[in-house]
């Protein structure tokens, strides 16, 4: 095939291969974009091609090979949408859950209700047949007594924490050798 005739056959043949791709599902942006890198690499390989008719067909071809190798290498993407989702997991509740799950019962019934259910102390001592000041001490103490258990378990933690880091600390290195030397 001459470059006259390729020539001829672009100009005729260019337009329905962006036709065939879009057929094939490509945008036509795409399909323009794949009909030319088509074109372009039929013209350099037109050497190949064994029968002049059928220059449309082949260059379909090359243009649908193209986009395939396209698809391969190219990762498929989604653009996914914001959702605005509230959190499914309520931190405060279980928070909630494990303070009063260290109180004694009467103290764990005065403080859900007056700090979760929202009595006031009068109505709490109407509902437990206790006296105000019963219920105002009972609030204070327990108050105290969850404060005094997660204080301690912070503690707890960290002082076993760094005994652990210590030891490990001690076992890396040998402190009777540096212990030693400074002496």
């Amino acid at each position: 095939m001459t470059n006259e005739e390729y020539g001829r056959a672009y100009q005729k043949g260019f337009n329905l291969t962006v036709r065939f791709l879009v057929s094939r599902g490509l945008s036509y942006d795409s399909a323009l974009d794949t009909a030319q890198a088509a074109w372009a690499k039929g013209w350099e390989r037109r050497e190949q091609l064994r029968d002049p008719k059928l220059v449309l067909t082949w260059t379909n071809s090359i243009a649908l090979n193209i986009h395939r190798t396209y698809l391969r290498r190219e990762p498929q993407t989604q653009t996914l949408p914001e959702l605005q989702a509230p959190a499914r997991m309520n931190v405060a509740a279980i928070d909630v859950k494990r303070i009063l799950n260290a109180c004694k019962p009467n103290d764990r019934a005065v403080l859900e209700g007056h700090y979760i259910e929202g009595y006031k102390v009068q109505e709490i001592a109407l509902q437990h047949g206790w006296s105000e000041t019963a219920v105002r001490i009972r609030l204070l103490r327990a108050r105290r007594t969850v404060e005094r258990k997660l204080n301690r378990s912070k503690h707890v933690q960290l002082r076993g924490l760094a005994q652990k880091a210590q030891k490990a600390i001690s076992d890396d290195l040998d402190l009777d050798m540096y212990e030693a030397k400074v002496a």
